[in-house]
């Protein structure tokens, strides 16, 4: 779809109309588990060896068409959809920092934010360093070989202060 326009995916990216009814509204599947057809189709499916849902938590047929919605709308490779902002910015830290590490974040953030920052990530061993928002050299400053991340929220909370990326 990456040759229609914007609306056209937002409307209808990800999806297709269903074959049995076709139906051109995304389904709203309201289940948390599926059948296996057999151990080795679960096992195949818990190893990544062939595509399926497994658990409504981890994969989601109305979920999955949202994720490549935005993945077509964003010119991405893939997205993840998350139940809510902050478990995107622990999904989003913790794939890339492990122990030893350490990020660094402008100190103008959702209260939310600051709180895994500053108290959460130090106990699995990831120093957060916090840098002035408004001073230009601060995250050069505070970076060194063990930084995987520079890490701001464009429109500072409670601030409402714009970072000048």
């Amino acid at each position: 779809m990456s040759n229609h326009r914007p609306e056209t995916i937002a409307l209808h990216g990800g999806q297709v109309p269903d074959p049995t009814t076709g139906s051109r509204a995304v389904p709203i599947y309201q289940t948390t588990s599926y059948v296996f057809d057999d151990t080795q189709h679960a096992a195949d499916l818990f190893a990544l060896k062939v595509p399926g849902n497994i658990y409504t938590r981890i994969m989601n047929p109305t979920q999955d068409v949202f994720e490549q919605r935005v993945t077509q709308l964003e010119g991405g490779l893939a997205a993840v959809a998350t139940a809510s902002g902050q478990s995107a910015v622990s999904y989003s830290v913790l794939n890339i920092a492990r122990a030893g590490d350490n990020i660094i974040s402008v100190s103008t953030l959702y209260g939310g934010t600051y709180n895994l920052f500053a108290h959460t990530l130090p106990q699995y061993g990831v120093e957060v360093r916090f840098a002035d928002p408004d001073d230009p050299g601060a995250v050069a400053a505070l970076t060194d070989e063990n930084t995987k991340l520079v890490f701001a929220e464009t429109i500072g909370n409670p601030k409402l202060n714009v970072i000048d990326i």
